[in-house]
């Protein structure tokens, strides 16, 4: 126990250590006792220095940190329950849900939902049809396996909805004007800085809540680590868990979707970089450091896209790749192996 109290602490301080350097590093230098003294509120110099610090980098630090803690959950939590080592929110169509919602509205009805009662447009609009997109991928798989049994059958339907989805948005790139397609695409590079701090609270208190939702699913994932029928012999219904799975972790990639776009690899990769890290199984061990895990790499990756400073901002998408591809490949070559 000493070991692993020694890693989470060590966790959690490079989650300090990142999130302090999320703060400093960007297209415009900021002296580090400046941005120190205006998150204290002490400092008196350049109110462009304030906006940059409170308005761009210290909300979009907190949505990298959640972020990345929400995805990553929400990967192990389909790897375990589908005994998959590639199953993930992506895989599953989730975000390829969430980008027809998303082109629907940008390409077809120019970024703007009409209807009876209402009328949006511009972030609200994207963040809404991003949100109703994956929910209802969420809500299609989850009808699936009321049906279905087998968790490898509901795995490739997950990836049948999402080529499904993303075949509808290739037909849409090809009827939409210059302007549609260049707005979807940029949506779809990713981006930690579309939460603006006063949806922070609301961003936060959402993913929390399904972050929660998840601990409480400890007992029976480890249940299910030893396969269904042996989690059933221990009276937990192995049907019942996985749809409350799939809407925990449906709600976790509709949310962060929806304010950051379609972010690739971090509900695939991470889990297996803390399995690599604890050496373990266990998911009381394994699930909080997936989410602590989740928070250092995409803090890590919003770190990278920065880092050509006054030469512009790596796209997200651009970045998250290299990190997690070669741990999925590593991970898949040590299992064949084994």
């Amino acid at each position: 126990m000493k070991k692993d109290s020694c890693i989470f602490l060590l966790l959690a301080l490079c989650i300090v250590v990142l999130f302090v350097f999320n703060l400093y590093i960007g297209s415009v230098r900021i002296p580090f006792n400046d941005v120190f003294n205006i998150v204290l509120g002490k400092f008196e110099g350049k109110e462009s220095w304030k906006f940059i610090v409170l308005e761009n980098r210290l909300p979009q630090a907190i949505t990298a940190m959640f972020c990345g803690g929400a995805l990553a959950v929400s990967g192990l939590m389909l790897q375990t329950a589908f005994r998959n080592p590639l199953a993930g929110p992506d895989v599953f169509g989730i975000n390829a849900g969430a980008g027809l919602g998303v082109a629907l509205v940008m390409l077809l009805l120019g970024g703007n939902i009409s209807t009876v009662l209402f009328s949006v447009s511009g972030f609200l609009a994207i963040l809404i049809s991003a949100f109703i997109g994956a929910m209802a991928v969420t809500a299609l798989v989850f009808f699936f396996s009321l049906i279905i049994r087998n968790s490898i059958l509901l795995l490739i339907i997950g990836i049948m909805v999402g080529y499904v989805s993303s075949s509808v948005v290739s037909l849409l790139n090809f009827f939409a004007t210059e302007e549609g397609v260049k707005s979807y695409m940029i949506w779809g590079l990713g981006n930690f800085g579309g939460v603006s701090m006063e949806h922070i609270p609301v961003f936060v208190c959402i993913v929390s809540i399904g972050i929660f939702c998840s601990l409480l699913l400890m007992k029976p994932l480890n249940a299910l680590l030893l396969g269904p029928q042996y989690a059933e012999s221990l009276g937990i219904n192995t049907r019942r868990v996985r749809n409350y799975l799939l809407v925990v972790t449906g709600l976790l990639a509709a949310i962060t979707t929806a304010f950051c776009g379609p972010i690739a690899f971090i509900g695939l990769a991470v889990p297996h970089i803390a399995r690599l890290i604890l050496t373990t199984e266990n998911h009381r061990l394994l699930l909080p450091s997936t989410i602590l895990s989740g928070a250092i790499i995409a803090l890590l990756c919003n770190i990278i896209c920065y880092l050509p400073g006054e030469d512009g901002i790596m796209p997200l998408n651009a970045v998250t790749p290299l990190i997690g591809a070669p741990v999925v490949i590593y991970v898949l070559l040590k299992s064949n192996r084994g």
